[in-house]
């Protein structure tokens, strides 16, 4: 029987969702959380991968177990059992064949920016003093929405066959000292989202134009494109299936 896991995690203390030797994972964290509650070993899969330090308010994963589970009381278990800054919604039972990873519709990312300095927001949004021309940022967001190959903001000696990514939606939106941008796609490239809000930024610095973000991204070379943010500002905030409602 196949399950997943609605969760969310403060990425803070952790090396990303991936397990990885010698370092803690969010995915590693809960294997040994179900291995011991489900009294067998647990290796569950995830909807995709965050970089150490970055947040998730909504992850998905599935696993595998043979029996019935009662699900609302494992949900109790787990949140019992894990750490504090990892907290589990639901587990819902699904089809055979549901895979968290590959059946993922479309994914939504925030990255969040301070621009006053504030002492309970160190490691969850970045702070950015200087200011910033938010109505152009948002003219060059929506030329990503253009494009399909995104490769000038994808890491590079990345093993992915394709650079080819769907933007649905890509926006700024201010409240007083607290900026957010919103983007969603069908699937992101490693680092994609941090590296675009890094050349963004430029953009709001006034230190590229328009018609140099478009030509950066038709370069596809990563060198032209701007800074990667730091890791602590960005958020997994939405995945969406076509069988699970929100």
């Amino acid at each position: 029987m196949r399950y997943f896991i609605k969760l969310a995690y403060n990425g803070t203390l952790y090396h990303g969702w991936q397990c990885q030797p010698n370092a803690s994972s969010v995915q590693e964290t809960l294997n040994k959380a179900l291995s011991v509650l489900l009294n067998c070993s647990m290796s569950i899969m995830g909807a995709g991968r965050t970089d150490t330090g970055v947040h998730a308010k909504v992850m998905y994963a599935h696993f595998d177990f043979e029996s019935p589970i009662d699900t609302a009381k494992l949900v109790h278990k787990l949140n019992s059992y894990l750490p504090k800054d990892i907290v589990v919604y639901a587990i819902i039972l699904v089809a055979e064949h549901a895979h968290a990873r590959f059946d993922a519709t479309k994914r939504t990312y925030e990255y969040r920016i301070h621009s006053f300095k504030d002492a309970f927001l160190q490691e969850q949004s970045w702070y950015f003093f200087q200011k910033l021309d938010v109505d152009l940022m948002n003219k060059a967001a929506k030329i990503l929405l253009k494009h399909t190959n995104f490769q000038c903001f994808s890491k590079v000696n990345t093993d992915v066959n394709t650079f080819d990514c769907t933007i649905y939606e890509a926006y700024w939106e201010q409240d007083k000292n607290n900026l957010v941008f919103t983007i969603s796609a069908n699937r992101f490239l490693r680092n994609m989202v941090r590296a675009i809000v890094g050349t963004l930024v430029n953009v709001g610095l006034h230190k590229i134009t328009l018609e140099t973000f478009n030509t950066i991204i038709e370069s596809k070379n990563r060198d032209l494109a701007g800074f990667s943010v730091p890791a602590h500002g960005l958020y997994l905030t939405e995945i969406d299936y076509d069988y699970i409602t929100k």
